[in-house]
């Protein structure tokens, strides 16, 4: 497909974006902006974008990727439990992750991977198996650490995301693989603006 092609695929996703997918697409923003910012509230806007896309997945009979948002419903509630607990210290609560931390994120991204591999090649006619399950795994792993307020979950989400970029194009979503891109720079920040706060606390103990 030359770059016409693609815009047109593009305007053409564009008008058929039902009001539903539109509302699923402005709290999944909302979400990682309130991450980059350290709110709490990025959990509540975020189940509701979770419950949205598992809505429209079940429509269209899409139910591996519905069980992976359920995983992701899950890792938000945990995370909101964990945040809501710690929220008089929001700040002191960012931290970079340990030895032990890292290589639960690690095993997470890894067992992750082989088992959605596995579903994905035996039980499923997905044509990308290797890149949808290592975007799937390294997001998991993201979440969890998310949850842990470790600053390392914008790498592994960021991971996800340039992996995932050129997946959605290929399966010819270029409004999706566009607000990946705009989640991607998003990360970045977050990342950044995370480290502020970890330098400012190292400043505050000196």
């Amino acid at each position: 497909m030359n770059f016409q092609d693609w815009l047109k695929l593009f305007e053409e996703q564009i008008l058929n974006t039902s009001l539903i997918e539109w509302f699923a697409l402005a709290f999944g923003v909302s979400e990682v902006l309130l991450a980059k910012r350290n709110s709490v509230w990025l959990y509540p806007t975020g189940i509701i974008s979770i419950c949205l896309w598992m809505f429209l997945l079940v429509k269209v009979d899409l139910y591996a990727e519905t069980l992976l948002n359920i995983y992701y419903l899950v890792m938000s509630i945990y995370g909101w439990a964990i945040w809501k607990t710690r929220a008089q210290d929001a700040e002191n609560q960012v931290e970079w992750s340990n030895h032990k931390e890292l290589t639960i994120a690690v095993l997470i991204s890894t067992f992750g991977f082989l088992i959605l591999y596995l579903v994905l090649t035996n039980f499923t006619k997905s044509d990308v198996p290797i890149m949808d399950a290592f975007v799937s795994a390294t997001a998991w792993a993201g979440m969890w650490l998310l949850a842990k307020r470790k600053i390392e979950n914008w790498i592994f989400l960021n991971i996800s995301n340039i992996v995932a970029i050129p997946l959605l194009f290929h399966k010819k979503l270029p409004l999706m693989a566009c607000l990946t891109t705009f989640l991607f720079v998003v990360a970045i920040f977050g990342f950044l603006d995370w480290k502020k706060i970890i330098d400012r606390k190292k400043l505050k103990l000196a």
